[in-house]
Parts: C-alpha cells; sequence; structure tokens
C-alpha cells in the first residue's frame, strides 16, 4: 500500500457531525486526507463518554430526526422522533462504519498547534500534533479543515459579589442527582437552561430561572407531529411570517409574559427559539419561579435587579458557549468581533486551503446544512487541484463582499448568534455555490 505524503493531504479536525460529514465528502471527491480526533470514539459532544462533552443524561435533539439527519443515511423508524444522545451516539457510529471512515482517523489525538508555512494563499500548513502522552509530532498538510464543534467551551459570565455556594455552567451538569436537596437557580432560559430546570424540579429543593430578557417557546410536538415538520409549504416576508407565527405560538403555549418572563424585545426569529414543551407547565404549577436578572451576589443570598432577593445553594450559567479553536491564531480566520468573518461561514478569505465546518447557526439547519457545506468545501479543494475555473471564481468570491444570509431577519447582537443564518438563504447560498462546481 502507497503511503501519500501528508504534504499532499488534508488534514480534517474533529470527528464529531461536521467533521463525519467532511470526511465523507472528503472521500467522495477521492481526496487524501488525515482525520484528527482528540478522544478515542466518533460523536464529537454526543458521545457523553468523551470528556469534552456537554450533554448530560437527559439530553436530546430539540429538532426532529427527519429535519436534522444526514439525506444519504437516513435514522431507522423505529429512532424517536426527538433522539437521545444515547441514540445519535448510535446513529454517528453507524454513520462512520457504513462508509468506512474511521479508519481515516488517528484517534486519542489532540491538535496543539495549526500555522501556515508561508504567507501566500496557497500555503501548506504545519500541524503540531500529540497522541496520547507520546513526544508531540510535526508534519505539513496540503490543507486544514477545522470541524471541531461549537458547543465544548464554557462562556462564564461575571457578576458582582461573591457566592458563598457552588458556581457552575451548564457544562459541568450531567444528572439530575446533582440537585438533590439543593436550592437551585439557574441563569438563563435558553434551551441548555430550560432543559435542566425541568430536569432539576425532580431533585432539588427549590428551582428558580433568572433571565434578563424574554423568549419565545415553541412547543416539541403541534398537532401529534414534530414542530419543525409542520408548515413550511408556503415562503411567507419575514415580518408576515414573524407576526403569522407569533400569533400561532400563543394560541399553543399562551403569553410567556403573565408566567413572569418579560416581553421579549425583538421579533419572532431574530433569536433562537426555545423547544421546550414542560418549561411552562412546570413554571404554571410552581415548580420553578421565574426571577429578574442578577445584580449581585452577596454568600448564599442572590440579589436581584427587581429588588427581590433569595438563598441559594448552587447556582448553574446556561449562558452558552464560546468560539473554541485554540490551536490557530484568530487573525488567520480573519476574527472580527465575536466571531470570525469568513466567507458563507466556512472559507477563511487569506488562504486557498483553509475552512471551518460547522461555524453556522440557523433554526431547523440541522447536520444536513453541515453536510451541504462539507460537500461544497470538498468540491472546491479538488477543483483548486484540478486547476478548474470554478476554483478561481471562488476564490474571488470569498473576498467579498459578503452575501446576505439574514433572509431579512435583524437578528439579537449576541456572541452566539454571531454566526447565526437564516436556514433558507444559507442552503441557498451554499448550494448555489456547489452546483458551480457540478
Amino acid at each position: 500500500m502507497t503511503t501519500i505524503p501528508t504534504q499532499e493531504t488534508i488534514a480534517l479536525i474533529g470527528a464529531g457531525p461536521s467533521g463525519l460529514a467532511g470526511a465523507r465528502n472528503l472521500q467522495k471527491q477521492g481526496l487524501a486526507f488525515q482525520g484528527f480526533e482528540a478522544y478515542s470514539d466518533v460523536g464529537g459532544l454526543w458521545n457523553i463518554h468523551n470528556p469534552r462533552s456537554t450533554v448530560y443524561a437527559s439530553a436530546h435533539l430539540i429538532s426532529s430526526k427527519r429535519m436534522t439527519e444526514f439525506t444519504e443515511f437516513p435514522m431507522a423508524d423505529a429512532v424517536a422522533d426527538y433522539p437521545s444522545h444515547r441514540e445519535l451516539l448510535d446513529y454517528f457510529r453507524a454513520f462512520a462504519q457504513a462508509f468506512d471512515l474511521t479508519r481515516h482517523y488517528r484517534f486519542n489525538t489532540r491538535v496543539l498547534k495549526v500555522e501556515p508555512v508561508s504567507a501566500a494563499p496557497d500555503t501548506l500548513w504545519r500541524l503540531t500534533t500529540q497522541t496520547g502522552d507520546a513526544a508531540p509530532e510535526t508534519a505539513e498538510y496540503k490543507g486544514v479543515v477545522i470541524a471541531n464543534g461549537t458547543l465544548a467551551e464554557p462562556n462564564m459570565p461575571s457578576f458582582q459579589g461573591h457566592f458563598s455556594g457552588e458556581l457552575w455552567h451548564t457544562a459541568r451538569y450531567k444528572s439530575a442527582q446533582q440537585f438533590s436537596g439543593k436550592r437551585v437557580l439557574i441563569v438563563g432560559a435558553g434551551n441548555s437552561g430550560c432543559d435542566i430546570a425541568v430536569d432539576a424540579v425532580h431533585h432539588a429543593q427549590s428551582v428558580d430561572i433568572s433571565v434578563r430578557r424574554g423568549y419565545y417557546f415553541v412547543p416539541k410536538y403541534v398537532f401529534g407531529r414534530p414542530a419543525d415538520t409542520v408548515g413550511g409549504r408556503f415562503t411567507l416576508p419575514p415580518w408576515l411570517k414573524q407576526r403569522v407565527d407569533s400569533t400561532i405560538l400563543k394560541w399553543f403555549t399562551g403569553d410567556p409574559v403573565r408566567f413572569g418572563f418579560p416581553q421579549p424585545a425583538y421579533k419572532m426569529y431574530e433569536s433562537h427559539p426555545v423547544v421546550n414543551s414542560l418549561i411552562l407547565h412546570h413554571i404554571g404549577h410552581g415548580d420553578v419561579g421565574v426571577r429578574a436578572d442578577i445584580e449581585r451576589l452577596d454568600g448564599h443570598t442572590v440579589r436581584f435587579k427587581d429588588g427581590t432577593v433569595k438563598d441559594y445553594d448552587l447556582i448553574v450559567t446556561a449562558t452558552g458557549y464560546k468560539l473554541h479553536y485554540p490551536f490557530l491564531d484568530h487573525k488567520l480566520l480573519n476574527w472580527q468581533g465575536m466571531a470570525p468573518r469568513l466567507y458563507l461561514n466556512i472559507f477563511a478569505p487569506q488562504f486557498d486551503r483553509l475552512a471551518v465546518l460547522g461555524m453556522v447557526e440557523a433554526s431547523g439547519l440541522g447536520w444536513q446544512g453541515r453536510y451541504e457545506q462539507a460537500d461544497l468545501v470538498a468540491r472546491y479543494l479538488k477543483a483548486l487541484d484540478t486547476g478548474a475555473p470554478q476554483a478561481a471564481a471562488l476564490k474571488a468570491a470569498k473576498l467579498g463582499p459578503p452575501p446576505d444570509l439574514t433572509g431579512g431577519y435583524r437578528y439579537l447582537q449576541l456572541e452566539r448568534m454571531a454566526y447565526y443564518v437564516n436556514k433558507d438563504s444559507y442552503r441557498k447560498a451554499v448550494r448555489a455555490a456547489t452546483q458551480t462546481f457540478s
């Protein structure tokens, strides 16, 4: 068997959903690649055994399986509408096995550093890696595709004052037994915060949730079907869709303001909705209390901005995650403000063969949206190798100006929304770019 030199090989970082999508599409284009995965198995964050995983025992998808799966590899009918992390790990293992992807990976191998050999657009890339406790190794690769995920590095807020109890980020949460007998305050009512609050009511002495803004709550089922499979037959202007859908939503969930939440200061779809059928149920039954934003901490006492106070044993911050590419200088990814500025959220403008998979969030994008990213990357890399004119066209396009991926929505200027796009606009743009290589 002939060994292909690393200088003719693409380095692929990560074996989670985006990494596996990258591996599959590089394989389909016949491109030589070497995968690196810090853990001993595939699955990324959906592998709860992975020390970097941030899923917990009760974690399930918030989108339905049919709206999330890879199109070429559907989930079995026996899989739940909203699969658990256990079912998802089985799915990713089956996907990797079906296409013989694991043989392309070096597992238990961390990428310590990624740097360009030169400033030229077509530069080689020098990777320093470490397998287990062995000495670090360095090799040069033709290009780099980064797919190490976006939900592993906790975004931990700071508070005024000092708390004498326990202060966690949700990344530390694994099972509701951790709350046994404790007075718990969860900060933030995003999807993880609401999931964990619902878990906590069965074990904690008390559960409150602290919020600084209003939210739109979407039930998981509408008319007996997963909510994300209902509608979508007609395309409405953003202003009309926001008005219609927010009205329909109140028919199913009522007005969250009556439960103590602030009125949202933004329109529906301008931030990621909370997909949870139980949080308002438990608030309505008095199992979870809604509190204002935190003003300061004083021992076990939390002072809220509305003047109320209450004592807690444990504060859990459900404040999201930071983009984390610690092996790479930020300027190489054209980092501006809260996130890199990449063409189609994929391509670094300065370099020919530096791409990121999975640095995209959109309601309903699913893993197929990430798969389509990987398809475009693989076709582009192949075209670069063959000198096809389409590669030159994409190289010119990624220098700007960028396409509008908002779909006409004005997203909140938050760190977690810094790489948010409209699903339909985004997939249309990626597919249009991909079709040029057909």
